[in-house]
């Protein structure tokens, strides 16, 4: 028996082959949409790996520090260390900004870690190139993504920092890279206002008599410090001891010190459920949409190539060829085209990928679901195909 969909797809194969590689691009996108997801968990997943903490605590009732913002004493850690099972606790800073670099804009997340004692957490876990932090002033770790090179000079608001160590895989859950300076450094950044602004503010407070009482000249000394000092920070990073309860631990610094903490479950929830949910959202609507337009590309060419080959369908009638045969043969080009196409999506994905703008993390099992929804819409979208060369009538083989 003559094969419908070889004879077709020899006979016109460049039209079959075009129309794949057209449809692989397509499910090359849909691949990659899934990749950025699965690409965004992957950096939340990191970026709670590499801060090296089992419990996140940080200001009452908030989703901080990485979902909302936190501000607590800087004071905190120093009860939180004396507390049973805690082994380390650091605070932390977060600010994300954009640096000017070599005549671009560079958008990085500053974090403010305690540079005292190396290991603490919060800090890089490994290092690429140069070495940590030892200064309390003006040196920084950079990760490779900002494009930061050793010995680089950066401003960070007023202040110079040099380059003095690379990471990797130091990122926000955004995608960010990451940029580490010292903590009182960070503070410092976080809530520091420019020369224009405290001046305005020294002389709102010097025209206020409430502020300002007379033979007090002492309160415009105090708004000078509060404005050059911020005593908080975002969170505080804490490690327990091997083989203790982090709820246990987690529990007891709710209960002695009011303060909202989160274990590492509680935190990565947070970031996908809460933080990165809305990416989600439209990343599976472009999934919908692309899912229906490629449904939509499959059953018109399908639909095409069939009508193309009315004539042929009725012979194949007219000698006694039964419908399942006919509509087996529709299906198998519908099948091959969606196989062209799954291949080239394939390829696709995985060459652009690495120069994507977002980290994009291709997984085999969502290849192979991939796969399966891409057979399954071809085989659907053939349904129409199949249904309008049964209705054709034996007799066309001959009047034609």
């Amino acid at each position: 028996m003559i094969s419908l969909a070889g004879r077709d797809i020899l006979h016109d194969w460049g039209k079959f082959v075009f129309t794949g590689i057209g449809l692989g691009l397509l499910i090359g996108v849909t691949l990659t949409m899934a990749g950025v997801y699965r690409g965004m968990v992957d950096d939340a997943q990191a970026m709670l790996d590499n801060s090296g903490a089992d419990l996140w605590v940080v200001q009452k009732d908030t989703l901080g520090p990485y979902a909302e913002p936190s501000s607590i004493p800087d004071d905190i850690d120093r009860s939180i260390r004396t507390m049973r099972g805690v082994e380390r606790a650091a605070n932390v800073t977060y600010l994300t900004m954009q640096i000017d670099h070599a005549g671009s804009d560079v958008r990085v997340m500053v974090v403010g870690t305690d540079t005292a004692s190396p290991g603490e957490p919060g800090q890089p876990p490994h290092m690429v190139a140069g070495r940590q932090i030892v200064r309390s002033h003006y040196e920084a770790v950079a990760d490779v993504k900002t494009g930061f090179e050793l010995g680089d000079v950066v401003q960070v608001r007023r202040n110079h920092y040099t380059i003095v160590g690379l990471t990797s895989r130091m990122v926000s859950s955004g995608g960010d890279p990451m940029l580490f300076i010292p903590l009182k450094d960070a503070q410092q950044a976080q809530f520091q206002k420019d020369s224009d602004a405290i001046v305005s503010q020294r002389a709102r407070t010097a025209q206020n008599p409430a502020l300002n009482p007379p033979g007090n000249p002492g309160v415009l000394d105090a708004v000078a410090a509060s404005q050059a000092t911020n005593p908080y920070v975002n969170a505080v990073l804490v490690q327990v001891e091997p083989g203790y309860s982090p709820d246990r631990a987690a529990e007891a610094i709710r209960r002695w010190q009011r303060l909202t903490v989160y274990t590492r479950a509680e935190m990565e929830r947070i970031l996908v459920e809460k933080l990165i949910a809305t990416s989600a959202r439209q990343i599976a609507m472009f999934l919908v949409i692309l899912a229906i337009v490629s449904a939509a590309i499959v059953a018109f060419i399908i639909y095409t190539l069939t009508m193309g080959k009315i004539r042929e369908i009725a012979v194949l009638k007219l000698i006694g060829t039964r419908n399942r045969t006919i509509s087996f043969m529709i299906l198998q080009q519908a099948l091959g085209l969606g196989l062209i196409g799954f291949v080239v999506g394939k390829i696709a994905a995985t060459v652009w990928a690495p120069i994507f703008p977002k980290y994009v993390l291709l997984l085999s099992s969502d290849s192979l679901r991939g796969f399966v929804a891409v057979m399954v819409i071809c085989a659907v979208a053939s349904l129409l195909a199949i249904r309008a060369a049964l209705r054709v009538d034996p007799a066309e083989a001959i009047g034609g």
